[in-house]
């Protein structure tokens, strides 16, 4: 017979206090979308808080169309995916040499990657432009992929080594003992137990590098190399501001992004949940 739980004063407290903070979260959603579908008349004569009066698909479509949205959606698909792969394999890597292998200077390398995380973007432009001018790719979809898969592999490194410094050495040595190479101790041994966290990782470092604004719109200068943020830049005038549109034009940047966190949000739960229980 299953024991039946009842919830307390302070359940319900906390679900009430839970559902207002949902509701905080959503509420600017909730403002853009009603707005991406309102006439700019209807926005100015009645304000952005009501239901449109008629429901119209024209900001949308006209930002696809003046944007060349495909081709920067593809931009930003292509950076991203490369970008989380490339930044978690080289978070394994880095993180099993540094807390697996116990590679001499192992705290002060990461002192000194945290410190290079920490690094404010700003300070990073000019070095970065004159570099890439001298190797000629400047203003390629390439330059953005290696700055920021050595940038999120920082964080993906901090956090992984720290996780690896505590597995359980008895598992290694059993490895060890069974002839187990450096590789196949990676391979059948480490990865299948960090999975969880190896997926949280590559979720945060799409959506990071997704958002990203300053770097790319330094290096990016073409229209055909630009990135979906990049986008929505000439809709944001000095005096004058469409907010219609720029609300059609944000609804449709984030749906990418949504339907990627949809698909791995079983991946993101129980990898958030698993470094809980650990």
């Amino acid at each position: 017979m299953k024991s039946r739980h009842i919830r307390t004063a302070g359940d319900w407290l906390a679900l009430v206090i839970m559902i207002l903070a949902a509701l905080i979260i959503l509420f600017p959603l909730i403002i853009l979308f009603i707005n991406a579908f309102k006439t700019q008349a209807d926005y100015t004569q009645h304000g952005p808080l009501t239901l449109p009066k008629a429901l119209t698909m024209s900001n949308i479509t006209s930002f696809w169309k003046s944007s060349n949205f495909p081709v920067k959606l593809t931009n930003s698909i292509v950076i991203s995916v490369c970008v989380a792969i490339i930044g978690v394999i080289l978070s394994v890597l880095n993180s099993f040499a540094l807390g697996i292998g116990r590679v001499k200077g192992n705290r002060v390398i990461l002192v000194l990657i945290l410190l290079a995380n920490m690094a404010p973007q700003e300070a990073l432009l000019y070095p970065l432009y004159v570099m890439f001018k001298a190797i000629g790719i400047y203003d390629t979809q390439l330059t953005v992929i290696i700055i920021f898969s050595i940038v999120q592999s920082a964080y993906g490194t901090y956090l992984l080594s720290s996780v690896y410094g505590t597995f359980p050495q008895a598992i290694l040595e059993a490895g060890v003992m069974d002839g187990a190479s450096k590789w196949q101790i990676l391979w059948k041994i480490i990865l299948p137990v960090s999975w969880p966290t190896i997926s949280v990782l590559f979720v945060f470092f799409f959506v990071w590098t997704w958002n990203e604004y300053m770097i790319p719109m330094s290096l990016l200068i073409s229209d055909s190399t630009q990135t979906v943020p990049l986008a929505l830049a000439p809709l944001q005038g000095q005096y004058v501001v469409n907010a219609t549109q720029l609300a059609g034009a944000s609804l449709l940047s984030i749906i990418p992004t949504i339907i990627f966190y949809m698909f791995f949000q079983h991946q993101l739960t129980s990898g958030i949940v698993a470094g809980s229980v650990k």
